[in-house]
């Protein structure tokens, strides 16, 4: 345990109190949140940090919008100091004032898809003004966020680091008690193909689930993009050597282990906190370190990407390669969710 966790850890029974009364709430006074015409489809989990909601919420974007649900995703932007709230989030944004993952997202779903905002209510009807033709929304991290209401809860939970401990923060990971997995319509199960026990998994959401079914899905490393020009690579990278690993996630760990299992060897990795990037000063010593561990270029995740701006570019002496994820397995979920969307299909907001 941190230091930090552990001077804070008399406020554990304190913070679970406000939680669960939190909810109480909501579950006496449904009417408490806000509707809006098209169906909302929730991505979130139970425990602070990645779990893969990002790469899920894009990968359900994509898929929904091709079979004629088009819709846009709402965000919390979290990091993001924006002068307006709700903010529409464009391929050009600026990560400072959106957020990493929010631009990441719209760069990938291009304009008009997603919008920002700390009220998510808000930031519903501001994506509904732009596009009245929505015929639903995404709630990307919205499992806490019960202020407005939605059709389907997804859950995700991640098969290799699942509940952790089962302590809620500030002690644990957990953001809400495990019991709160029952207002979740599913259970989506990411890096399925690292989990050693499903039975174990399946008990849990026996116990403290909704009932509702389980899909399991994988995220897998598929090529490499050159930062500097855009020029695709495959993964691994062919005669270059050992890459260093960086990145800036919840756990960083995913990530390396993700380069070995798509083949891809590493020499040396630096971590820094979650939606945080490296300066250009921090980007020169890291290249000094990659050289000195005799790594001949770097590589980072998409969502570290999106914050390296023109200093860096003008500092970097090794080549830069962006890992692009993608969604496997994700079928069943998708097929599973447009049935639900056609059974409580909504006419657009006008």
């Amino acid at each position: 345990m941190s230091i930090l966790r552990y001077l804070a850890a008399p406020l554990a029974p304190l913070y679970g109190a406000v939680v669960r009364a939190r909810n109480r709430s909501f579950d006496a006074h449904p009417e408490r949140a806000a509707r809006v015409a098209p169906p909302v489809i929730s991505v979130g989990n139970l425990s602070a940090g990645g779990t893969g909601k990002t790469p899920l919420t894009l990968f359900l974007a994509k898929e929904l919008e091709a079979a004629g649900w088009t819709n846009a995703v709402l965000s919390r932007g979290y990091g993001g100091r924006r002068p307006v709230d709700p903010m529409s989030v464009e391929p050009d944004s600026n990560p400072r004032q959106t957020g990493d993952e929010p631009l990441l997202m719209a760069q990938a779903l291009g304009p008009h898809r997603v919008v920002v905002g700390r009220q998510r209510h808000a930031a519903a009807l501001r994506a509904l003004s732009q596009r009245p033709d929505l015929r639903c929304l995404l709630l990307d991290d919205g499992f806490q966020h019960r202020a407005l209401h939605r059709d389907l809860d997804l859950l995700v939970l991640d098969g290799v680091r699942t509940w952790g401990d089962g302590r809620m923060l500030p002690m644990g990971d957990l953001r809400e008690p495990q019991e709160s997995a029952r207002r979740a319509h599913a259970l989506v199960v990411t890096r399925a193909a690292r989990v050693q026990d499903r039975d174990r998994i399946e008990a849990w959401w026996s116990r403290h689930g909704s009932g509702g079914p389980i899909f399991w899905v994988d995220f897998t490393l598929g090529a490499l993009r050159r930062w500097e020009t855009g020029e695709i690579a495959p993964l691994p990278l062919p005669d270059q050597g050992p890459a260093f690993a960086w990145c800036g996630l919840g756990h960083p760990e995913a990530f390396y282990a993700d380069l070995l299992l798509a083949g891809q060897p590493w020499c040396g990795s630096q971590s820094f906190p979650d939606h945080r990037g490296p300066t250009p000063a921090e980007l020169q010593r890291m290249q000094v370190r990659a050289r000195s561990e005799a790594a001949g270029w770097l590589v980072c995740t998409e969502k570290d990407a999106v914050k390296l701006g023109p200093e860096h570019a003008r500092c970097l002496g090794l080549p830069l390669y962006v890992a692009e994820q993608k969604v496997v397995n994700g079928d069943a979920l998708r097929d599973w969710i447009l049935a639900r969307l056609s059974e409580h299909q909504r006419p657009a907001c006008n």
